[in-house]
């Protein structure tokens, strides 16, 4: 688990797993709100290393820090595979233990993670809105590639409920227009771009007095940048929250990253993208169907309650657990058929 993403992700199929019988041990990085959401969910894990911060050689110390501690696990340990979504270190430090990997992603231009981890996978997984022809140049062929229908969001929230509690632990008025905003991955080298749009974003929304928007910030840095400006009706956590739920109540998401507009998606709010990078299969798949439309200025944003529930979208999280199991010779002939 490099990132919060990955907890929500294999949360469902580590249960599946280990209701089936197998053995699951979980390695997590010190990210974000990533160990925060191991604890708040319950998954035991070992903690290695942590973010190499935004240079390329930061980057690359950290890797070789946590690649020499994931050897020794995994040479203490008798795996029989290994998985991660969008990880460096694991497919490596697995490869060279001669353990099988599986390596899951849904965005397709980051090259150079992609060029270590898809060539060293034995399988890999994406959404099948992802065309499998730019995956070529990663060394993915029709026998490496596995593709599932939908987002990976329809899996994980498959039975996700909402928490309504989480918008009076964090001070909100139902009577206002509750807006989600997730900054952009300003530490990520597919994302090097400068997103100005991101502080007008803030201003527009932290003065309008119908308005509460709450700030899930990436790290501790972004936390503080956006406390810093004092608007209003801002509401910046001091914790890692129940997004899922937050997201499911909310009148609106406006997110420069994936999983929380993909999450939005799936649970059928209202979703604004400012993603600032190249777009991936899946956002151009989303866009092209109206599902989620870009905003490239704040005066653009529709502010307003909406009615009821939206349409949401389910899928059995079994099918991803199947999906892992046949890289290691585990899996049944045929996964059963999604829902949604």
């Amino acid at each position: 688990m490099t990132a919060p993403a990955h907890v929500l992700v294999f949360r469902p199929i580590i249960r599946r797993l280990e209701e089936a019988g197998h053995e699951v041990a979980v390695t997590a990085r010190d990210y974000g709100e990533a160990l925060s959401l191991l604890s708040l969910h319950g998954i035991e894990h070992t903690a290695f290393g942590r973010h190499g911060g935004v240079t390329r050689r930061g980057k690359v110390l950290a890797l070789g820090s946590r690649l020499r501690s994931m050897r020794r696990f995994g040479r203490a340990g008798r795996f029989d595979l290994a998985a991660a979504h969008a990880s460096n270190e694991l497919p490596i430090a697995a490869r060279s233990l001669g353990v099988p990997v599986v390596d899951m992603f849904d965005y397709e231009w980051a090259l150079q993670q992609h060029n270590v981890g898809c060539r060293l996978a034995r399988r890999v997984m994406t959404p099948d809105s992802i065309p499998p022809e730019r995956l070529r140049r990663y060394g993915v062929g029709p026998a490496k590639l596995a593709q599932f229908p939908g987002l990976k969001e329809d899996y994980y929230l498959f039975d996700f409920e909402p928490d309504r509690g989480v918008l009076h632990r964090l001070g909100l008025d139902p009577e206002r227009v509750i807006v989600v905003v997730r900054p952009p991955a300003d530490v990520a080298l597919y994302h090097r771009l400068e997103n100005t749009l991101f502080p007008r974003l803030l201003e527009r929304l932290g003065r309008d007095e119908r308005v509460q928007a709450v700030v899930v910030p990436r790290n501790a840095g972004q936390r503080e940048y956006v406390r810093g400006l004092g608007l209003p009706s801002l509401v910046v956590p001091d914790h890692a929250v129940d997004a899922q739920s937050l997201i499911a109540l909310a009148d609106l998401v406006v997110s420069a990253g994936g999983t929380m507009n993909r999450e939005a998606v799936s649970l059928g709010t209202p979703v604004y993208t400012t993603f600032a990078g190249r777009p991936g299969g899946v956002d151009e798949h989303l866009l092209r169907r109206g599902i989620m439309r870009e905003l490239t200025d704040p005066d653009d944003l529709v502010l307003e309650k909406r009615s009821g529930e939206g349409a949401r979208t389910r899928r059995d999280p079994q099918v991803l657990a199947y999906m892992m199991l046949a890289t290691a010779g585990q899996g049944p002939a045929a996964a059963p058929r999604n829902t949604g």
